[in-house]
């Protein structure tokens, strides 16, 4: 053990550690200017007014509409058996 202590010396305790945070620094620095403009979190395209109407209303009469043909689902079956 006491011959391996002198090439311990030459690494630092931390480096994992380091490595770490630079790289999230590094990824943080490079998606700055991206996150700050409008429309970049949805899943969707936000440049075409047309486009985001349409998306907007399938997706939201599609959710309303779920709850219906589920209770049509239920009673047909109730009614079939």
């Amino acid at each position: 053990m006491a011959s391996l202590r002198p090439s311990l010396a030459l690494v630092p305790k931390v480096v994992g550690r380091r490595q770490f945070s630079l790289s999230q620094r590094m990824r943080l620095k490079d998606n700055w200017d991206q996150e700050a403009l409008p429309g970049s979190n949805v899943p969707f395209n936000t440049n075409s007014k047309w486009g985001l109407a349409t998306t907007l209303i399938l997706y939201i009469s599609s959710a309303v509409a779920v709850p219906f043909f589920a209770m049509r689902w239920q009673l047909l079956k109730k009614r079939a058996g």
